[in-house]
């Protein structure tokens, strides 16, 4: 549908040009989420993708319980981690080629099953080998429903001349927020339940939530993207868009791959402080206020009408993060809750701006027809972090102590951090002076850089 002319843009949340022209306020969620169809893919999302949040701790507590050692239950949730982590890109590049209910499906059903082999393994008490084996089907099958409901949300506002409009940006940030919540709500309730119900009861409902919330999500055929078609809906011809092409993402990856490391890092390293202090239950307690952080520092991002360019914010918020983790280690030692928790709390708050700008910068600077492969590039990212992080630190946790874990987040947000230092350039609009040009056709727009 043709639209009126449009006033001279001005600058978007994201640094680039708003095809409206309002230097206002940013749309609301509520806004958002009267999108047409947008309800039907949100709600099955949200069940689908909170089993993600609860697989490292139910597998770390159900693990460790069976078997008295961190070492192992962080080395079988690392398996898991890293599975995921390699294959999530596969998963989304099929997805982008074939469809997403094609690659919902199978993925649902495998990892139902491997899940449910799992524990059973784990119970029975069967050897490290064993345990390990069962958890790389369980990680490589992990649906990807994140990156799928972004990609969704980009095809819902890809009908203008510039999609990244106001409410594109708006979606981006709901979206960090939403799994910011699974963050909060995932592993709190897994510790519940493999406390307070049966060890194996965590992982038992992340089975059971994703192959209903998984079955649900694939099923809205009608707001899943067009398979395999480019910027102007044509099929693309000759070799298919790979985000990897895009110089930016490599650098976003290696910053996702930190914060996965806190994540992965604050799980062990909070289980195995609890444990210290003779209070196992409260290691859900305290991620979830590591974790509400997050989220809530992902709805005032949200709701902040962004006018510097995002590479810049990311450049501002990274150094915030590293600083904030630095003194994990050296509170924990302390042995208090309470402020560990506080500290915790902190730095959950700097991890939301970067999450969030960098999956900005990536709907921005990679290609449309690869962009859920893009996102399963970054989730993959955060799985890799937080499965060499939960290996680290459980290690760490074993010999020198459960403190010593804290020092796993500092040092892999330290060496994202020198790498985007680094690379920033990386992070530019591809046109070398300055300029992005407009999706859909139309003359070059200037978009401020660093």
């Amino acid at each position: 549908m043709s639209r009126p002319p449009q006033p001279s843009p001005s600058p978007s949340p994201s640094g680039y040009p708003s095809p409206s022209g309002s230097a206002g306020a940013r749309p609301g969620y509520l806004q958002l989420l009267r999108t047409p169809g947008a309800r039907s893919f949100v709600l099955p999302g949200f069940a689908a993708r909170q089993p993600f949040a609860m697989l490292t701790m139910s597998i770390v507590l159900l693990v460790q319980h069976t078997s008295g050692s961190y070492t192992l239950a962080g080395t079988v949730a690392a398996a898991a981690g890293l599975s995921m982590a390699f294959c999530a890109p596969v998963s989304g590049k099929l997805a982008d080629r074939y469809g997403q209910p094609a690659v919902l499906l199978p993925s649902v059903l495998l990892h139902t099953a491997s899940v449910a082999l799992l524990s059973v393994l784990a119970l029975a008490g069967a050897p490290g080998w064993a345990l390990v084996a069962a958890a790389v089907p369980t990680g490589a099958s992990i649906p990807q429903i994140g990156p799928m409901v972004r990609a969704r949300w980009s095809h819902l506002f890809a009908a203008g001349p510039d999609p990244r409009t106001p409410l594109q940006h708006t979606a981006t940030a709901f979206e960090s927020v939403t799994d910011e919540f699974t963050f909060v709500v995932g592993p709190v309730l897994a510790a519940a339940l493999c406390t307070g119900v049966h060890p194996a009861a965590g992982l038992v409902a992340e089975g059971v939530l994703t192959l209903a919330g998984g079955l649900l999500f694939a099923a809205q055929r009608r707001t899943a993207p067009p398979v395999g078609r480019g910027e102007s809906g044509d099929l693309p011809r000759g070799r298919r868009a790979s985000a990897l092409r895009a110089p930016a993402l490599p650098v976003l990856v290696a910053a996702f791959f930190g914060v996965g490391a806190v994540f992965g890092g604050m799980q062990v390293s909070l289980t195995a402080f609890s444990e210290s202090i003779g209070r196992p239950g409260l290691s859900g307690v305290l991620y979830g206020v590591f974790a509400a952080g997050n989220m809530l520092a992902g709805v005032a991002v949200g709701m902040i009408h962004w006018r510097g360019a995002a590479q810049r914010r990311l450049l501002v918020a990274y150094p915030l993060l590293v600083a904030t983790a630095s003194g994990l280690w050296a509170v924990a030692g302390l042995g208090s809750a309470a402020a560990l928790g506080g500290l915790g709390l902190a730095v959950g708050v700097c991890i939301a701006p970067a999450l969030i700008t960098g999956f900005t910068l990536a709907d921005a600077l990679v290609p449309k027809e690869a962009r859920t492969e893009a996102f399963t590039w970054l989730t993959g990212a955060v799985a890799l972090g937080q499965a060499a992080a939960t290996t680290a630190a459980g290690r760490l946790a074993d010999g020198p102590g459960a403190s010593a874990g804290f020092l796993v987040p500092l040092a892999a947000t330290a060496l994202a951090c020198a790498t985007l230092l680094a690379l920033r350039r990386r992070l530019r609009p591809a046109d070398s002076h300055g300029s992005i040009t407009v999706r859909g056709g139309g003359r070059p727009v200037p978009a401020p850089v660093d």
